[in-house]
This record gives structure tokens, C-alpha cells and sequence, in this order.
């Protein structure tokens, strides 16, 4: 559910201070593509460990569930 609802929050774009000025440097010179590149790579790289650990999870419930 958690996931869900990161993947459906289109107004989650947050950037860090390196990032956010680099693209505020290109959009003042005209490029405007490379925003939407770096929300995406961003969020995706905020999810991984939290898909990772699920996963994991999932696997871990499902093989003590089985020892009973």
C-alpha cells in the first residue's frame, strides 16, 4: 500500500541542493528535459531500499510461516 502510494504522488518531486541547481541552470538556458529525468531517477533511487526490504520481508514471513 505504501508503495502505492509513493508511486502515485506526482507532486513528490524533490531534488537535492547539487541537483536543484543544475537544473535551474539549464532550464535559465532553455533546456527544461532534464528535470523530469532527475525527479524520476531520484524517486526511483528513494524506492529501491524500500522494495528491496519488502521483498525480503515477504520472503522471510513466507519461509517461517512455512516451519510451523
Amino acid at each position: 500500500m505504501v508503495l502505492g502510494v509513493m508511486m502515485l504522488s506526482f507532486q513528490s518531486m524533490a531534488q537535492c541542493a547539487m541537483c536543484r541547481a543544475s537544473v535551474e541552470n539549464n532550464v535559465s538556458n532553455g533546456e527544461t528535459t532534464i528535470g523530469a529525468g532527475l525527479n524520476t531517477g531520484i524517486l526511483y533511487l528513494f524506492t529501491m531500499p524500500y522494495l528491496i526490504a519488502a521483498v525480503i520481508g515477504y520472503f522471510w514471513y513466507k519461509n517461517a510461516k512455512k516451519g510451523d
